[in-house]
């Protein structure tokens, strides 16, 4: 299935619209720009195109309204008269991240979720987080409201791909979530959101396959896609019905559970324990993953939230305590201590077991997509954590250029966006991340994020998180 997007008309108007996007910043936005001219040359650079090819030293980039106008060796770009130039000897330039599980709020604890349009939107886009798939939504419509906000230049943040209200049938307990009355709610719920303008659908843990089956047929007449945190329907089953993407890799699969139960969740851990024997070279996780495969459905990485589950892993470090409100930083750090003492936690296997099983759908040939989930306790911060979620994939086994690949063109393919981002090519929006450092030889320096790019335009990205300090969970 693929969405009708014009891409075409949308190739000839990307020079306009990129332009005029940067001359109709209001001050509040233009306040984070550090670099914004119509033509712009960044030299000396180390270029990680996001191809999965190996790394270019000594290269020019040259962007021109906008877009990648030239890219190449250094000594052989010609530079254009009127170019600002900017020299990035020791710096790395990397595409925008594409990230497809973040949302726009954050725990507050006892199951309620406050909305976060003030902070999160400039914590993704000072962590390179240029274009994000909300994967649900507690508002939406804040959400859509965001969107159009940050598209007309009215605020700084990424490009936005809204998704629905979680889509779930009865016994969840947050009260933020419709449970669906069966299947002709379901398509009822597709037709009222996609008419308000989401571009995505979120089914959740208790959903149907009746439901799920509506939801999907009348997502994709619509021309969009449907991803899934699920239970009580497996993946099998899911895959069969024509869902696009699973989210949290394998952690919700709950097919291989003995005594599952038709559209119900399996009791207690039994999931978990299911996963913690399963063997990945047997025949039975082979077949699903053969399967999925074969159907063409993308599997989405959540490792920073599992992370914060597991005993022994580290703590946040100080700049993101600093950005969290004194209450929130306070519930982060009491979790965390408690859960770095249990030592029967079954997540200290689960954990590397998550990580082998993503790897092994990657190498068999799935899309591996990318993202953070700033959910559970508050331990995942936007921004931030979509920087963690790159050095995770690599501690899953993937090379660095490998990770970086998954975090920007597996998440714009998905996305059928690839066409004009997702990689350095000339003719591709100026999508940018510029890092100190070489994340290729140590994938820590991922996280010196110094510009980044959106349509041409450069963000300081010490000013966006400067500007948020304090905040994360109040706004």
């Amino acid at each position: 299935m693929r969405r009708m997007t014009g891409g075409t008309f949308l190739l000839l108007l990307l020079p306009c619209l990129a332009y005029a996007q940067a001359s109709s910043l209001s001050p509040a936005t233009r306040a984070f720009v550090s670099v914004d001219a119509p033509v712009i040359a960044l030299t000396n650079a180390r270029v990680i195109d996001g191809t999965g090819r190996p790394v270019h030293t000594g290269q020019t980039l040259v962007i021109r309204d906008g877009l990648i106008q030239a890219v190449g060796d250094t000594r052989s770009v010609e530079l254009p008269r009127d170019a600002e130039v900017i020299d990035l000897s020791g710096r790395s330039v990397l595409p925008g991240f594409v990230m497809l599980h973040e949302h726009m709020f954050y725990p507050a604890g006892r199951r309620a979720y406050n909305q976060q349009s003030y902070s999160f939107p400039r914590l993704y886009l000072a962590g390179g987080a240029t274009t994000i798939r909300t994967a649900g939504s507690m508002v939406p419509y804040a959400d859509l409201n965001l969107k159009r906000a940050i598209d007309a230049g009215e605020i700084p943040g990424p490009r936005m791909d809204v998704t629905s209200p979680y889509l779930n049938g009865p016994g969840l307990p947050i009260l933020n979530v419709k449970a669906l009355r069966g299947p002709d709610d379901a398509r009822r719920m597709v037709t009222y959101w996609a008419d308000e303008g989401v571009t995505s659908f979120k089914v959740y843990m208790q959903i149907s396959r009746a439901e799920l089956a509506a939801v999907i047929e009348e997502a994709h007449k619509r021309g969009t896609k449907v991803t899934g945190h699920l239970c009580s329907v497996t993946y099998w089953e899911a895959a069969e019905l024509g869902i696009d993407n699973l989210e949290h890799g394998f952690f919700a699969s709950t097919d291989f559970v003995d005594d599952k139960r038709e559209d119900e969740c399996p009791s207690g851990n039994a999931a978990i324990q299911s996963l913690l024997e399963l063997e990945p070279d047997g025949p039975e996780f082979k077949a699903l993953l053969h399967g999925l495969i074969e159907h063409g459905v993308a599997l989405t990485s959540t490792l920073p939230v599992f992370e914060t589950y597991t005993p022994g892993r580290p703590p946040v470090d100080d700049r993101v305590l600093d950005a969290m409100l004194p209450e929130a930083r306070d519930q982060y750090l009491r979790t965390h201590a408690r859960i770095a003492i249990q030592a029967d936690s079954p997540w200290s296997r689960l954990f590397p077991k998550l990580m082998q099983l993503e790897r092994a759908f990657a190498l068999a040939g799935g899309l591996l997509v990318v993202g953070t989930d700033p959910t559970g306790y508050g331990g995942v911060v936007a921004g931030y954590s979509n920087l963690r979620a790159v050095e995770l994939l690599v501690e899953a086994g993937f090379s660095p250029v490998e990770a970086i690949s998954i975090a920007t063109l597996n998440g714009a393919r998905y996305l059928e966006m690839d066409d004009r981002l997702g990689t350095i090519s000339v003719g591709k929006l100026a999508d940018l991340v510029v890092v100190r450092g070489d994340p290729t030889t140590n994938i820590h320096d991922i996280e010196n994020v110094e510009l980044v790019f959106k349509d041409g335009i450069g963000y300081d990205s010490e000013s966006l998180l400067a500007s948020v300090v304090g905040t994360v969970g109040l706004r």
